[in-house]
């Protein structure tokens, strides 16, 4: 049976919770008015003043400090969701959760050896198998997933192994 071996890093977390996030639609509504409503609403405040009084120098001030909330709140949001995944976890559940990893495929189910114990995940639990970026992700739930970064696995052929995995999915799911 096919094997594989890998490391899961918090940077591996933090990079599944950031589809999540680019995923979700009510963070986005929210990154897309701190983006255009409350900067569009300054600057034409901006240019009433420009047009109305002719107040150049505060209009000036406006419509610049609409361009930079524009450009660096929703950056500073992204950050605090960064930081706020890596909280949610004690330390005892990142011991648990980061480390190696051993992929291996039976006739009945995906079996895991993690650094929490061995698992195995029967073939119609899994949903699908993704290629985003350099990681594989193995689903399981809309909002969990195995998530394998092809630059870590050690041991084995991701590629042969997603293959694999998406044939067994296919024929048990």
């Amino acid at each position: 049976m096919l094997e594989i071996e890998y490391e899961f890093r918090e940077k591996d977390l933090v990079h599944y919770n950031e589809l999540q996030i680019e995923t979700s639609e009510d963070l986005q509504k929210k990154l897309k008015r701190n983006r255009l409503f409350f900067p569009g609403v300054l600057a034409i405040f901006g240019l009433f003043l420009w047009s109305y009084y002719s107040d150049y120098r505060t209009a000036l001030y406006i419509v610049t400090i609409s361009i930079c909330w524009a450009i660096v709140i929703p950056q500073i949001i992204i950050l605090s969701f960064r930081r706020q995944i890596l909280t949610n976890y004690t330390d005892r559940e990142k011991l648990a959760m980061f480390g190696k990893y051993t992929l291996r495929i039976d006739p009945k189910a995906l079996a895991e050896n993690s650094p929490s114990g061995k698992n195995k995940m029967p073939w119609n639990t899994i949903l699908r198998v993704e290629h985003i970026r350099d990681y594989i992700h193995i689903v399981l739930d809309n909002d969990a997933a195995l998530v394998i970064p092809t630059e870590t696995v050690s041991a084995g052929d991701i590629k042969e192994f997603a293959k694999q995995v998406k044939k067994m999915i296919d024929l048990y799911g």
